[in-house]
């Protein structure tokens, strides 16, 4: 079975984003399919009027993110706070994988130097999707009411650890 590559191949966004897809002309395009996106849901909770509370997850750097570190990162926010205060809070994921990593896969053991000689700076198969995110940029928000603030901030401290980089916690009350 093939496995992802460790995160950190493509969390610096140095390369050109790779982003053109098109349905009404497939032949146009850079890419012919798109790899499909790990994120089920962007919201969850209940988006009430009520809440003061807002607290972001945003990174210190430019960085890139896949698209299943962020379904991660989410799923363990989401755990912390229905665990914690269910139905008392909003959770958004604010950013969309848009740009399409590739992966030029090689042969490796005895004998791999003969059977994949490969091309120098080849282009590669489209492999999965990623987000490209600025710095401080917004990637988590909750919204909850002032007395779970420290429960908002631990549930975006673990979605962090998800993640590749550093981030902070930011409350905007």
């Amino acid at each position: 079975m093939a496995r992802l590559r460790p995160g950190r191949t493509c969390r610096t966004p140095n390369s050109q984003a790779w982003a053109r897809y098109s349905i009404r002309k497939p032949r146009k395009n850079f890419i012919r399919a798109l790899p499909h996106t790990s994120i089920q849901v962007f919201n969850s909770g209940a988006d009430k009027a009520e809440y003061e509370l807002k607290a972001y997850l945003k990174p210190e750097q430019p960085i890139q993110l896949r698209s299943n570190a962020l379904e991660a990162a989410r799923l363990v926010a989401l755990h912390q706070l229905t665990e914690s205060i269910p139905e008392s809070f909003y959770l958004k994921l604010l950013v969309y994988p848009h740009n399409v990593i590739r992966e030029h896969k090689m042969a490796s053991g005895a004998g791999a130097d003969r059977v994949s000689r490969g091309m120098s700076q080849s282009w590669g198969r489209p492999v999965s999707v990623a987000a490209r995110i600025g710095k401080m940029q917004p990637v988590l928000m909750i919204k909850t009411a002032k007395t779970n603030r420290d429960i908002a901030v631990d549930a975006l401290k673990r979605a962090a650890k998800k993640l590749s980089g550093k981030y902070k916690v930011i409350v905007a009350a």
